[in-house]
């Protein structure tokens, strides 16, 4: 009968103590000798995305970087649409955007929107 890992779902050997995939530990294995450090592939910069924000904030780049596309899109469209209101829309937009690139190399924001920490 075939294995799979319950984290990921890759297929195992019978005498595999951990995903080669993911790096979990398999279930029923008593190996305890053997320390795995894995690095999601999915983790964003501390740096990538707080420059994203002081550079282009304005359009919600580093919103949608980070996974936060609701507030991306309120961005986009405040500096989109905004030019109705005197220019007024994108000047909030890059004011945003700016604060928000300051916090997040500050270390204020330090989660993605899947509550994954951004690496250093």
């Amino acid at each position: 009968m075939a294995k799979f890992c319950v984290h990921c779902g890759e297929k195992l050997n019978d005498n595999d103590a951990f995903c080669a995939k993911c790096g979990a530990t398999v279930e029923g294995t008593s190996n305890t000798t053997h320390t795995v450090v894995v690095t999601d592939p999915n983790t964003k910069s501390k740096l990538g995305a707080g420059l994203l924000a002081i550079f282009v904030g304005a359009l919600g780049v580093h919103n949608f970087y980070l996974g936060y596309n609701g507030k991306a899109v309120a961005q986009l469209l405040l500096t989109l649409v905004g030019w109705i209101l005197c220019g007024l829309g994108p000047l909030a937009a890059v004011i945003w955007s700016f604060i928000e690139g300051i916090m997040i190399l500050a270390g204020s924001i330090d989660k993605d929107a899947d509550g994954r920490p951004l690496k250093d």
